[in-house]
């Protein structure tokens, strides 16, 4: 199983989310420290560097995202895997009003307690993209609808 992510399949990951971060949906020219190329099944639990299991990722969500797998949610709490941009739609499992990303099923509960997506500053980030009209972008309503 290869682990390294070479710059033609970063490219190509980075294109297909249209350079928005697949979990926050803030476009990469937005954020300080960038994207980068993110395991969705992190390399320790043996996840291949392949096209379906990567994911475009801004450094926020993917540093707090880590090697996590999931996150305990619901009442009484249950082990549930992450949203997975491969195999989940992102409107299927989040929904966006104004600033906030509010879950819609188990998995994009677990993804905005775990990546903290809905935390003071993620918020007002997001708040202060909207109020200069770069977020959502277009390429973030397209991510959307897929």
């Amino acid at each position: 199983m290869s682990t390294a992510v070479n710059g033609r399949l970063r490219r190509e990951v980075a294109e297909r989310a249209y350079h928005v971060c697949e979990y926050c949906l803030v476009h990469e020219q937005d954020t300080f420290w960038g994207c980068q190329v993110d395991h969705i099944i992190s390399r320790k639990h043996r996840g291949p560097s392949d096209s379906d299991n990567l994911a475009w990722a801004c450094a926020c969500c993917n540093n707090t995202k880590g090697t996590d797998l999931g996150a305990r949610v619901g009442q009484p709490p249950e082990l549930v895997r992450l949203f997975h941009p491969r195999l989940d739609h992102w409107a299927a499992c989040f929904q966006l009003l104004a600033a906030r990303i509010e879950p819609q099923n188990p998995h994009g509960q677990a993804t905005v307690k775990l990546l903290q997506l809905n935390h003071d500053s993620r918020l007002a980030e997001r708040q202060t993209l909207a109020s200069s009209g770069r977020y959502p972008t277009i390429e973030a309503l397209a991510r959307m609808k897929e």
